[in-house]
């Protein structure tokens, strides 16, 4: 399952930005996931949860976001939404596509740093649970 190794990038990428931040953790990361690439976000949201543990992005929510698949044909010009399963021949004039221009991305889009404050009342809150 390459989600797994997906989760683990994203969460050291998160955790590399943290440190260098001097970041006390983070409340959540959004990705944006191209329909075109070939991730389950299930499997991802799944796989997130299980490289968080330990870690400083632990606890975070992940938001994935889709980004559609767009192809564009040089002869005619045309941009169509290829869908899945991909049309990848022009509804104008029938050419294959020349480009995709979107839909095969899986990037950090944005990460909201949790306050100070936040990370030591979790870590209070879970002390107290765990009496």
């Amino acid at each position: 399952m390459h989600e797994m190794s997906l989760a683990v990038a994203v969460v050291d990428q998160v955790e590399t930005a943290a440190r260098s931040r001097g970041a006390a953790g983070v409340s959540s990361i959004e990705l944006d996931v191209g329909e075109l690439a070939g991730v389950v976000a299930d499997a991802l949201s799944f796989c997130f949860e299980l490289a968080c543990a330990g870690t400083v992005v632990e606890g975070a929510e992940l938001i994935t976001r889709t980004v559609p698949g767009i192809a564009r044909c040089q002869p005619c010009a045309e941009v169509w939404a290829v869908g899945m399963p991909p049309l990848l021949l022009c509804p104008g004039c029938g050419a294959a596509a020349d480009e995709l221009v979107s839909g095969r991305e899986l990037q950090i889009r944005e990460v909201r740093w949790a306050s100070p404050g936040a990370a030591r009342e979790e870590r209070r809150r879970a002390t107290t649970e765990e009496s």
